[in-house]
């Protein structure tokens, strides 16, 4: 039986060139063990903290084995599959999991269907490392694949993902991006604006995606975030970020986590809206 799932048709649209040029890389820690105080430090001015290598390949290769195991239908209870919109235009069902991934745009709320997923998402080491930058205990509360595939992964537009949350603006919100591939300017790596998390919410459009308006993006220059197999990338939930098309031949995989402080306090869809603007609150973008 194939995981059941949904089609992404925003298209592929096009975007103003130079939308994710960027002026350099960011910085990096080695590893997990060379975060210490100045590497927290380092994060609540900057907005993000890189991490060369965490994942070992063998835990690589079990993420994505529980991946594929979705996506084949091991869990029929698991529905959480996005396609790409040209998806439609072949046959999914007869298609194995290693070709089918082309297709897909994400994954979501999976831990709950494999417990290598969940044993990744608990990780006392990337849980530790939460902890410190949120400065509170951390709850998972969101799981996500991104995937790229090659030459027709679409763009993820510049945003703020606590524009998705609802929960109080005051919540200190911590995503971790981990890379399954290499992930590189050319297949859409993360690009960010260090520091633009200070800068507090921001309206978001519905345009290509829901999402900062293009010529508001790019206000400070943005560096690129690329990442080897087993990187991870912590940033907070106010930081500017996106990621352009994938323009080569190679995946780009990713998986991410948001956690948010235990203590934490959820918010109406509503309030959420009239902060971060419902289409824009009217205006013309």
């Amino acid at each position: 039986m194939q995981a059941v799932g949904t089609f992404d048709d925003s298209g592929r649209e096009p975007y103003p060139e130079g939308l994710y040029d960027t002026v350099g890389l960011a910085e990096y820690v080695p590893t997990m063990a060379d975060i210490g105080p100045d590497e927290v430090a380092f994060f609540s001015e900057n907005g993000y903290l890189a991490v060369e290598q965490w994942l070992s390949p063998s835990r690589l290769d079990t993420a994505l084995d529980a991946l594929m195991s979705l996506l084949d239908g091991a869990n029929p209870d698991f529905k959480g599959v996005v396609y790409e919109k040209i998806a439609r235009d072949h046959d999914l069902a007869g298609m194995p999991a290693t070709r089918k991934q082309d297709f897909v745009r994400k994954f979501w709320r999976f831990v709950e269907f494999h417990p290598s997923l969940m044993e990744l998402a608990l990780d006392p080491e990337l849980f530790g490392v939460v902890k410190s930058l949120i400065g509170e205990t951390p709850l998972l509360f969101q799981d996500m694949a991104l995937l790229k595939p090659p030459r027709i992964g679409r763009e993820k537009p510049w945003h703020q993902d606590h524009a998705y949350f609802n929960y109080d603006l005051d919540t200190r919100v911590a995503g971790v991006w981990i890379a399954l591939d290499e992930a590189t300017e050319d297949n859409g790596c993360m690009v960010i604006v260090p520091g633009s998390h200070r800068k507090g919410p921001v309206i978001h459009f519905r345009r290509r995606d829901w999402q900062i308006c293009d010529t508001d993006a790019r206000q400070d220059p943005p560096v690129a975030v690329p990442l080897p197999p087993g990187g991870a990338l912590f940033f907070a939930s106010m930081l500017h970020h996106g990621t352009p098309t994938n323009r080569s031949d190679s995946r780009r995989r990713a998986i991410q986590f948001h956690y948010c402080p235990e203590s934490a306090r959820k918010q109406a869809h509503e309030k959420r809206l009239q902060v971060f603007g419902a289409e824009g609150k009217d205006v013309t973008c």
